[in-house]
């Protein structure tokens, strides 16, 4: 299935979420309101609910405060702790599109379908196309299915809405058993194909094998995902190969109808939006169907994106350990964690996933990453062994953790190990710019293979002729060449992209002096240490070319004067 384009979808949601009337002030209100109405800017879900249900005792039937408190609420995933002042909200005639999602989603989690219908018909909206759906579904759970189809059709004429319409209208015909129905749609006779996505994969392959189309299926599968594959469709392609009959359980019921048009709404928002509008249908696809692993992943990414490190954390948490979805979710949550500032505990998540699943490359690498990103080299050097040591067979693709475990090798002193591994890198991904610059730019500094690393370096800004750290690696190659007036625009170039990196000001501090405007290196060593260095040592050089200058500072350090080097040696 594919997407709409957002803006599409926002003219065919019919989105007016999230404009909310101010606030009057009164006595006891505008401090909770005020820090309610901050934490909610900064996404800080769990705060602004506590601040707006205190702010609400001392005005409770403030329309604008109840439909913040709502907001707050599903944003923090307690949709039933919502519907308070929801009713409250409706009591007072207040409308809320916030206030009608919670509504609409209750009566599908409910089952209450022909009060869902009521509703829509006296106004409640979560924009046009939603409604248009969710009323077929709910026409699917009153048995109405003849209307459903039409209903279906409805949506699926709409403007810049067939692909709704059609996949939801299969997902309808699966639900009720007419697999012959669900396929004429998925394999595209009606209406041109559906692009594939996870969810839609899984529905039509499911719907295949209950044709006793396993094999059908598979190449479905592979045609999509090549491969291998995440572990919910490696688990599906591992039933289908086995012979197994799979049932039809991507939706379970007219429920999960509603749940798959949130969670679509929500997928489709989320390609160029995870605000609260985004969180809000994925988490109404959690609170209808409270098991679906995607719906609660899809709320943990959101909440992730919005610096929600906790509440995604909490999210991640949730998928069973006996679902396919389970390594994924682990995977995320150590994401999370670090990001979170917590590192020692997402360690310990790798570390038992590692122990739990040794043979998974993915594992060791992420814990490697984690290891190589706290300097921790030689820990990540032995879990980037053992992921090597799991790969099976010889991909493009394995050049990252080469690369990684050479970086872990390179930061230990490990020169002949770290060496073999960026060429091993290099061989599986020969032009990959990042490997490039690195084995280059290392070569550099250790004042070997000049011609070898400006050839790489320069392939590297090729490649990336906007990445700054390739750009400086490039005017430091042509330095260490000699070729100062070269180096020069590249590394003025690295600057402007690169504009308060304490390294790249100090390497054209040193390209300046090189071509004698020493007053503008020195302005560009002042900068540098302004920015702090990574070690003192490197301040500590800083300075010392302030004080003498650089001729003086290499004499020093036993290196070949500017002049000679000029020369080409």
């Amino acid at each position: 299935m594919t997407h709409l384009r957002p803006l599409s979808l926002i003219l065919a949601l019919g989105l007016s979420l999230g404009t909310t009337a101010p606030v009057v002030a009164r006595d006891g209100l505008a401090g909770p309101y005020l820090a309610g109405r901050l934490a909610s800017r900064e996404s800080d879900y769990r705060t602004a609910a506590d601040f707006f249900i205190r702010a609400l005792v001392s005005d409770p039937t403030n329309p604008a405060l109840l439909e913040n408190a709502v907001v707050a609420q599903i944003g923090r995933g307690t949709v039933e702790k919502a519907l308070p002042s929801v009713e409250a909200m409706s009591k007072l005639g207040a409308k809320s599109q916030f206030a009608d999602l919670v509504v609409l989603a209750d009566f599908a989690r409910k089952g209450e379908f022909e009060a869902a219908v009521a509703a829509l018909e006296s106004g409640r909206s979560s924009g046009p196309l939603v409604d248009g759906l969710y009323r077929a579904w709910a026409l699917v759970g009153m048995g109405r299915m003849s209307e459903a189809t039409v209903a279906f059709d409805e949506v699926a004429n709409g403007q810049g809405t067939r692909i709704f319409g059609l996949y939801h209208k299969a997902l309808a015909l699966a639900s009720v058993g007419d697999f012959e129905g669900a396929d004429h749609i998925f394999s595209g006779e009606e209406g041109g194909p559906l692009r594939a996505t996870k969810r839609g994969v899984i529905a039509h392959s499911q719907v295949l094998s209950q044709l006793e189309r396993n094999t059908d299926a598979i190449e479905l599968i592979d045609a999509t995902f090549g491969e291998g594959g995440e572990a919910t469709i490696a688990d599906l392609r591992a039933r289908l190969a086995a012979g197994e009959t799979l049932p039809f359980t991507l939706v379970s019921g007219a429920a999960g109808g509603v749940a798959e048009v949130f969670y679509t709404v929500a997928s489709a928002l989320q390609v160029e939006s995870t605000d609260h509008i985004t969180l809000a249908y994925a988490r109404m696809a959690e609170y209808v169907a409270p098991d679906d692993a995607d719906a609660i992943l899809l709320c943990a990414e959101i909440l992730e994106a919005q610096g929600q490190y906790e509440l995604a954390t909490e999210a991640f948490d949730r998928i069973p350990r006996e679902n396919p979805a389970f390594l994924s979710a682990e995977l995320g949550r150590a994401d999370a964690l670090i990001a979170g500032d917590r590192v020692d505990a997402a360690i310990e998540v790798l570390k038992q996933l590692a122990k739990d699943h040794a043979d998974r490359p993915d594992i060791w690498s992420a814990l490697g990453d984690t290891y190589r990103r706290q300097e921790r080299y030689g820990e990540a050097a032995d879990a980037y062994d053992k992921a090597i040591g799991a790969l099976t067979g010889e991909e493009r693709g394995q050049w990252i953790v080469y690369y990684t475990r050479a970086i872990a090798n390179e930061r230990q002193k490990n020169w002949d190990k770290a060496e073999a591994d960026f060429r091993k890198a290099l061989e599986l991904n020969p032009d990959q710019p990042s490997v490039l610059n690195y084995l280059g730019y290392s070569y550099l500094e250790r004042k070997e293979n000049y011609d070898e690393a400006l050839s790489m370096i320069e392939r590297a800004v090729a490649a990336r002729p906007d990445d700054g750290a390739i750009v400086d690696s490039l005017g430091w190659a042509l330095y260490r060449l000699g070729r100062y007036d070269e180096a020069v625009g590249h590394m003025e170039k690295a600057v402007e992209l690169m504009p308060v990196d304490p390294v790249v000001n100090d390497h054209l501090g040193d390209v300046y002096w090189a071509v004698d405007r020493k007053r503008e290196a020195e302005f560009q060593w002042k900068r540098a240490l302004s920015f702090e260095p990574d070690t003192e040592e490197e301040a500590a050089r800083i300075r010392r070319k302030l004080e003498v200058g650089l001729d003086v500072v290499l004499k020093e350090e036993g290196s070949e004067p500017l002049a000679v080097t000029k020369n080409g040696n």
